[in-house]
């Protein structure tokens, strides 16, 4: 038997190509759903969305995904293991709403140059970027000392509340696809099925889509959006391109720069906490990958995209465990690399556009939202399920804040207009979804942390949390909207509060001890009652 150091392994196994369709057409979903933004959106001209933006895009999602494949290769290589997977990567998906609604679009309806909002959008990547890479260091302390449940907990609220609801919302919409395609996908991803030759589920659920949405487009009904003269357009931007240095307009953003950091070193922290959800995810999956490295890496290869001309940041995806389980390896990463930069350096983009319905692709996403939810109950103690849930509401109450905010802004007014008083007289407690769905991934961290504290009668450790929650409350990086000093002083001191409860308990009370549990997270009583 080989040893580790002489342990060579495969970079392409046969559960490679399922991964490679289901998480190829994930990026691939990603990379569409960015064209229509700056297309259809911000109207940018042509030349810069395929001519500067996708190549660079293209680029950075090659460099990442060739980075974890050999890192997944170095792990399998070090362990003398054949079942290591590769991180998941690419553009982050809540911030690509981010900088498209919040930072280019109000530049570019201010100035009415595409260009100058292009370039404020660079220089927000640029600082993130460092944001990143200086939190590389932290992080796997940060990460030592952060019960997995609340992790894993944080992680669930956005799988279930940004991933997951969007898409079944869509599919419910065109249910004619969309729960076709998923019916497909959860057959075989799920239910073990195999498809003729062994064609990959994703696959089949795409062909299958595509073939019901020009079906109807031929019989007029048209619910799949389809037209023959969208697919000839398409061909117009068909060519090559490569990117080539946007420095120059990364440092012309920076006139914006008051304007970026507002939500730039907010969500770069954001950035930094759910890359080490998703890290603490591939451990749970048995992959344990070095913090540092991935959230460097992140950081850097973020940079390089963006002195490209790419305006989006780079995230470790949440989903490794499901696209392990389908069988991926390393490969899988690598192959989607290489496919990405084919698709944005060749202009073939716009034609899959047209080609393709999304809809046939969004229940991937709900797939991976439903196992990464389910991850977190399955990878934890039992007793810990009341600290997931705590962690997963203040993502719940950031998504029912944008609902709101999308439906108050097409009406043509905002909360403040309105008044928070009307709101919650017809139920709606605008400014109560604001203050806890505000830093939203950090903030589920540490409400989950403090309730697995008290579940594991470590009540001292739960008042340090507490007291942690407090000053990231008066800096405003958590239950508030903007970073500042004195934000959301209310919350702050209740933390306090909290922290002067835990202590005083853990001092003065009597506390009666923990049940023991098994290997499962069960406790010793209902193991023996089931028995």
């Amino acid at each position: 038997m080989a040893t580790a150091s002489e342990f060579t392994p495969k970079l392409w196994v046969k559960g490679d190509l399922n991964a490679f369709f289901g998480f190829g057409t994930n990026i691939l979903v990603n990379v569409l759903t960015i064209t229509g933004l700056l297309h259809f959106v911000l109207q940018l001209p042509d030349g810069i969305v395929f001519g500067r933006i996708l190549p660079a895009t293209g680029l950075m999602l090659f460099l990442s995904t060739f980075y974890y494949a050999w890192l997944a290769w170095r792990l399998a290589k070090q362990t003398g293991r054949t079942d290591v997977a590769a991180l998941p990567s690419g553009t982050s998906v809540p911030h690509m709403f981010v900088v498209i609604f919040v930072i280019m679009l109000p530049i570019l309806l201010k100035t009415k140059d595409p260009t100058r909002a292009w370039e404020a959008g660079l220089t927000w990547v640029f600082v993130q970027s460092f944001v990143l890479m200086i939190g590389g260091f932290i992080g796997p302390a940060v990460r030592r000392i952060t019960p997995r449940a609340a992790l894993l907990g944080s992680l669930a609220g956005i799988s279930i509340t940004f991933i997951s609801l969007r898409p079944a919302a869509q599919m419910f919409q065109t249910p004619d696809i969309g729960l076709v395609c998923f019916a497909l996908i959860l057959a075989s991803w799920f239910g073990g099925v195999r498809y003729f030759k062994g064609i990959p589920g994703g696959l089949v659920a795409i062909l299958v889509g595509a073939v019901i949405a020009w079906g109807s487009t031929l019989l007029g009904f048209g619910f799949g959006g389809m037209t023959v003269k969208g697919v000839t357009d398409s061909f117009s931007n068909f060519g090559f391109s490569i990117p080539f240095p946007a420095i120059g307009h990364v440092f012309h953003g920076f006139e914006y720069l008051a304007v970026i950091l507002v939500t730039a070193i907010p969500f770069g922290i954001y950035d930094l906490v759910e890359a080490m959800d998703n890290v603490e995810s591939a451990a749970a999956a048995g992959d344990s990958f070095p913090t540092t490295r991935v959230l460097t890496a992140d950081g850097v290869i973020s940079l390089i995209g963006c002195l490209m001309g790419n305006p989006f940041i780079l995230a470790v995806y949440i989903g490794h465990p499901g696209w392990k389980a389908m069988g991926g390896r390393i490969g899988y990463s690598a192959a989607t690399g290489i496919m990405i930069i084919l698709l944005t350096w060749l202009g073939i983009v716009p034609v899959i556009l047209a080609l393709v319905p999304v809809i046939a692709i969004l229940p991937i996403l709900l797939y991976i939202g439903m196992l990464i939810g389910s991850q977190a109950f399955q990878e934890t103690p039992k007793s810990h399920a009341p600290a997931i849930v705590l962690a997963l509401i203040p993502q719940i109450a950031a998504w029912g804040k944008t609902q709101i905010d999308g439906a108050l802004g097409a009406a043509g007014t905002d909360a403040a207009t309105l008044g928070m008083a009307k709101l919650a007289g017809t139920g709606v407690l605008y400014s109560g979804l604001a203050s806890l769905g505000g830093g939203a991934t950090l903030a589920g961290i540490i409400l989950g942390s403090i309730a697995v504290c008290v579940v594991e009668r470590q009540l001292e450790r739960g008042a340090l949390f507490s007291l942690a929650g407090a000053v990231f409350t008066f800096f405003g990086l958590i239950h508030s909207e903007a970073i500042g000093i004195g934000q959301s002083p209310f919350v702050a001191s209740s933390y306090l509060g909290i922290a002067i409860v835990l202590y005083a308990c853990a001092k003065l009370a009597t506390i009666e001890p923990k049940a023991a549990e098994d290997s499962h997270g069960h406790s010793k009583m209902e193991t023996a009652a089931a028995e």
